[in-house]
């Protein structure tokens, strides 16, 4: 089994230097209490998304944008990157931080509302990616309705599934690390998916839908 190496870890958080529009959307998430992904669980998802040649993205949490401008950086140039969240303000920061980045509008679709009454709205099959990054209570639901969303082939991605180092530690069983916990044992176990976790940031469960 191998020993995780802290040095390693931060070398590799560290390889890629964020560029200024996604830096500066990471200052104002951190203003505004929308804590953003790690600049290598950025780059991972612009990987994935770059793999797949997406056209069609569902994130759900905005945030302030910075997981979006990773995102839009590895899609198609006419990908459309749909993106929920149930705060305005981080809504409004988002659609700042993709025109400071040069994206036009009609690539991304910015949708203010709770994701599980926006995500059922959404058309089955017809998302090359869905990434998850919201209410950590309502993990198990948002991956449901992203199986749906999903086409085959396509990937899901949830982060904060290593959550602080709690969900590795058996002892800790509050109710958010458990069910993270839990719910990756699940996907873990789901024949529709082939599943791994990826320790980068806090954890980025990826999987395929077969």
């Amino acid at each position: 089994m191998s020993v995780h190496k802290p040095a390693s870890w931060a070398y590799a958080e560290d390889f890629l230097t964020e560029p200024a529009p996604i830096e500066a959307a990471r200052r104002r998430g951190e203003q505004l209490g929308a804590t953003p992904v790690g600049p290598g669980t950025g780059a991972a998802l612009r990987l994935l998304v770059g793999a797949l040649g997406a056209r069609t993205v569902c994130e759900i949490g905005t945030g302030c944008g910075v997981s979006g401008l990773w995102l839009l950086a590895g899609m198609l140039g006419d990908g459309v990157l749909t993106t929920i969240d149930v705060e305005p303000a981080h809504q409004r920061a988002a659609r700042n931080a993709y025109a400071a980045a040069g994206y036009p509008q009609q690539r991304t679709r910015v949708i203010t509302g709770e994701a599980l009454s926006v995500l059922p709205r959404l058309a089955d099959g017809a998302y090359d990616m869905v990434v998850i990054d919201a209410d950590k209570a309502q993990y198990p639901a948002y991956v449901e309705q992203a199986l749906r969303l999903l086409r085959v082939g396509g990937i899901l991605a949830v982060d904060n599934m290593l959550w602080h180092d709690r969900v590795a530690d058996p002892a800790v069983r509050d109710a958010t690390t458990t069910i993270l916990r839990d719910l990756g044992k699940a996907l873990r176990q789901d024949d529709r998916l082939a599943a791994t976790l990826l320790p980068v940031g806090d954890g980025l469960l990826a999987a395929v839908k077969r």
